[in-house]
């Protein structure tokens, strides 16, 4: 379901509720990540596109020189270290707010 606006959806469900919906994300502005922790980083960003792009081969998506969800068709299935920097930021990013929340929760993350 894609809600283009407030009361106006894609799909079979009313998106009244996005209205209302205000993110609250866990605060993690005062959260510094060590070298080690920068390192993990890179490492989640290249699982989580793996696991992206390992669901999306599933549900039958090839590679294409553009985006066509019609045809299903990605230019980003392809391995991580050939994606461009810009494409690679948003797993870098996601998976740094990840650990980020984790510490700003109380959780310590160390190595075995």
């Amino acid at each position: 379901m894609l809600c283009l606006q407030y009361d106006t959806c894609v799909g079979n469900r009313v998106c009244n509720s996005m209205k209302d919906y205000i993110p609250n994300p866990i605060n993690t502005a005062s959260v510094e990540l060590s070298a080690d922790l920068i390192d993990l980083t890179e490492k989640l960003a290249e699982n989580a596109h793996d696991h992206w792009a390992k669901l999306r081969i599933e549900q039958g998506w090839t590679w294409g020189a553009e985006r066509n969800d019609a045809s299903r068709q990605h230019p980003d299935l392809i391995p991580y270290n050939e994606l461009p920097d810009s494409e690679k930021e948003y797993d870098r990013r996601s998976a740094m707010e990840t650990l980020k929340a984790i510490l700003a929760l109380g959780y310590r993350i160390e190595p075995r």
